[in-house]
């Protein structure tokens, strides 16, 4: 298992559960001081990345790009990919394949979380669900030529009610014809979903993807109630090779939380 931090460049989502804030080159730098092994970006759009200039911090900072998340595609775009309009589900997968574009170029997936949407008074339950696989169809096929997988997130009740559990989203990857659209479980979803986070990963088995590595409040790893060896042992158990990256407040600060993190990270895999 690797070392992964996430690194914020979208201001509307400022105070949200991102741990470094203070521009890519600093953030970089400084998770390569701490022995990150990658860093995991959410930026307002493609267009806010320089892949060349990317590619040269990560370079001197030794560290790899894991993802890239599509979160700004709803927090600041509004495109969400069971929206009643056509045309604007449209919008939102274009949104998608342009992030496997800049991603896949890094060996990086892009991650789908809060775009995927939600049924309501307008879009029933069947219907919101159709228009997420046909989605999660065309990310998975599009970044199938960068031989990465599309990284779909199930999320807690109160931001979805697509899919809020590994179960539900194992099912839902199983209805779709593509086969290369993993998992990313975040500890502090399955926290508020799941009955046994450990027995919930060791089901999702080869379709776990990516760990959002983060505790029961969504603080750093440490400053929180989750218990850790049972998900750990589950994660060894199912042969977890990916990352485990802190999607987390930058509590008490962003440097504190990143060393927190990097602290907690080494006791619980090099023990």
């Amino acid at each position: 298992m690797k070392s992964c931090i996430t690194i914020s460049l979208v201001e509307e989502a400022r105070g949200g559960p991102f741990v470094l804030w203070d521009g890519l080159e600093k953030s970089i730098a400084f998770a390569g001081e701490l022995g990150y092994d990658a860093v995991e970006i959410f930026a307002p759009g493609t267009e806010a990345i320089d892949a060349d200039q990317l590619s040269s911090m990560l370079d001197k900072a030794g560290l790899k790009l894991a993802a890239l998340g599509t979160g700004a595609g709803w927090v600041k775009h509004k495109l969400q990919l069971a929206d009643a309009d056509a045309g604007k589900r449209e919008q939102a997968k274009k949104f998608v394949r342009d992030v496997i574009d800049l991603a896949g170029q890094f060996g990086a997936s892009a991650i789908i979380g809060s775009m995927q949407g939600r049924s309501d008074a307008v879009v029933d339950a069947p219907t919101a669900r159709k228009y997420l696989c046909e989605a999660l169809e065309d990310g998975g096929s599009h970044a199938a030529q960068y031989n990465v997988p599309l990284i779909y997130e199930p999320l807690n009740r109160y931001e979805t009610n697509q899919c809020c559990t590994v179960a539900d989203g194992v099912k839902l990857l199983d209805s779709l014809s593509t086969q290369n659209v993993t998992l990313l479980c975040d500890l502090f979803h399955m926290n508020i979903e799941e009955a046994d986070i450990a027995e919930a990963l060791i089901s999702g088995g080869d379709k776990v993807g990516h760990i959002h590595f983060v505790d029961s409040n969504r603080r750093p790893v440490g400053c929180g109630h989750m218990q850790y060896g049972r998900i750990i042992a589950a994660l060894r158990q199912i042969n977890y090779q990916g990352y485990l990256c802190a999607e987390a407040f930058a509590w008490p600060n962003p440097e504190e939380a990143a060393r927190q993190t990097m602290r907690a990270y080494k006791y619980w895999t090099q023990s």
